[in-house]
């Protein structure tokens, strides 16, 4: 069972306008001159606007590990959803700590990783050989990046998109080593080809709560075609997708596409432990996809 998160406030790291305020006051401080009253009135603003909107929690998982992540306290921060862990991500990675077989010493891409939680978890628990965290909203990835420090875990640069089918191809000749590579890409459905997503070398795709937007199945559903035909000689990664239903017409939408795509779906069932202590279980499920 993963435990209910503890949540406590921490100062925030810096972000854009609390360094642009920082440094500005510190060059009119520099060459003699007196910061304007409305600097410093701005820059405690800012300092007071992040303590109170970004906590930090840590997720007990049943091995005894922690996660540790920094999250918005609004469940819409920043034009995004995508700074929370929601529902759908526990129970992946609960499903996950359940089937480490699945993933050890191989690859995983996660879409629309978030702050990192699903990820993370599988990367302490599982052994897989390397995990590739994905998103595409600027802020959610520089999150990310820190949440993934934050737990001992070390990503690797960023490397430009003609580079990674040697990048990766170097990884699966090295050595199995306890600690998994870790990448963060930015992916964007409806813009990465083919070419791209075979140059990741996928071994198993998740997402989580990545079904909650009729406006971006289409989208996904295509990443998910593009996936199934650039595997070359390649055996089509294994796909799971955890969603939680907020609205029924939604996620039959999306089951519908999967079928107009030819994507065959079938549902996995919940483990029997599952328990989030929450006072309202919510409905979640996963499917597996065979491309």
């Amino acid at each position: 069972t993963i435990r209910h998160p503890l949540c406590v406030k921490y100062p925030p790291s810096a972000k854009y306008r609390r360094c642009f305020l920082t440094e500005l006051i510190k060059k009119l401080e520099s060459t003699a001159a007196e910061p304007l009253d409305e600097l410093y009135e701005a820059l405690a603003d800012v300092l007071k606007e992040e303590e109170s909107t970004h906590c930090y929690k840590n997720y007990l998982l049943p091995t005894g590990d922690w996660v540790s992540l920094r999250e918005s306290a609004a469940l819409i921060s920043g034009g995004t959803t995508g700074l929370v862990t929601w529902e759908a991500a526990l129970l992946l990675a609960q499903w996950a700590l359940h089937n480490p077989g699945l993933f050890r010493a191989r690859t995983i891409l996660e879409l629309g990783s978030g702050v990192g939680f699903t990820g993370i978890a599988i990367c302490k628990t599982c052994q897989p050989r390397s995990f590739i965290f994905s998103d595409c909203h600027p802020l959610v990835l520089s999150q990310l990046g820190e949440n993934i420090r934050l737990n001992g875990l070390s990503p690797q640069p960023a490397v430009p998109w003609s580079s990674q089918t040697e990048l990766q191809a170097q990884e699966e000749e090295g050595d199995n080593c306890q600690t998994p590579k870790v990448r963060v890409a930015e992916l964007d459905w409806g813009a990465v080809t083919e070419k791209q997503l075979q140059g990741l070398r996928a071994d198993v795709v998740l997402a989580a709560d990545v079904v909650y937007d009729p406006e971006i199945i289409s989208a996904l559903i295509g990443m998910l075609q593009k996936l199934s035909t650039c595997r070359a000689d390649r055996k089509a990664p294994e796909v799971f997708v955890a969603s939680t239903i907020r609205n029924p017409d939604t996620y039959q939408l999306f089951q519908a596409e999967l079928d107009k795509a030819g994507i065959r779906w079938q549902m996995i069932p919940a483990h029997s432990s599952c328990n989030f202590l929450y006072d309202v279980q919510p409905d979640v499920t996963i499917l597996q996809l065979f491309l």
